[in-house]
């Protein structure tokens, strides 16, 4: 690792943040919401004794989904070098399967909004009546589950990670997937805690091999975020 520079898109700092914060954001929703029921009639009952409590949880939970690609992205170019077939493998069927996370997340949203305007009762009888609809992002359930064994494969077959960090990583292919699903029961938590595991250390690895960011560049991300929030809150 020593020596490494990182000039591919998205770049070192988007990746290093995502490799870093990625895991932590997940673990944070999940362990918010922990203590209630996992499936949806417990997370829209939960919802609506904790709107604030449920929407900050679900929120770092999507957030975590989403800065996981630049963290996918950033293992897989490592691994890449020696065994590109199995990086391009892991890194597509990881990232599908991350597409599919945030469309569930959406879909959570919009249940918990239900609530809002509907009431528990009929948002649960909604719900329930449209819980088994398709929808294209259905064929991504497989890449949810097998993406992060591959990618792990081939991350320890290019020493990237060691082996128990790989075993680590692997872990992450048994969280559960869908909407509403609370994910705070043990064997979704050990996914997670592989997760970070796994990824943070490299995370920490990929932020100090380089230079520090330009003052101006810092500042402009920091001011950047809270006008992207209330351009998205206008509409």
């Amino acid at each position: 690792m020593a020596g490494m520079t990182i000039t591919a898109i998205p770049g070192r700092w988007a990746e290093g943040t995502g490799l870093v914060l990625g895991p932590f954001l997940l673990l944070a929703g999940v362990l918010l919401r922990s203590g209630e029921d996992d499936f949806f009639p417990g997370q829209l009952a939960a919802y609506n004794a904790d709107p604030g409590r449920m929407a900050l949880s679900y929120g770092l939970y999507a957030a975590g989904v989403v800065l996981l690609w630049p963290a996918v992205t950033a293992l897989a170019r490592m691994a890449g070098r020696t065994h590109p077939g199995w990086a391009q493998w892991g890194a597509t069927l990881v990232l599908l399967g991350l597409f599919g996370r945030v469309f569930h997340a959406g879909v959570s949203h919009l249940a918990f909004q239900l609530v809002d305007a509907l009431g528990q009762a009929e948002a649960r009888r909604v719900v329930e009546v449209t819980y088994g609809a398709f929808h294209v992002f259905k064929a991504v359930n497989v890449c949810v589950m097998g993406g992060w064994i591959v990618l792990a494969v081939g991350a320890y077959r290019a020493r990237v990670l060691g082996p128990v960090r790989c075993v680590a990583l692997a872990l992450a292919a048994a969280l559960p997937l869908g909407v509403l699903k609370g994910s705070s029961d043990p064997l979704s938590l050990a996914a997670l805690t592989g997760l970070a595991v796994a990824l943070v250390p490299l995370g920490v690895t990929v932020l100090r091999n380089g230079p520090a960011p330009r003052w101006w560049a810092v500042a402009l991300t920091a001011a950047l975020v809270p006008v992207a929030f209330l351009i998205g809150m206008a509409g």
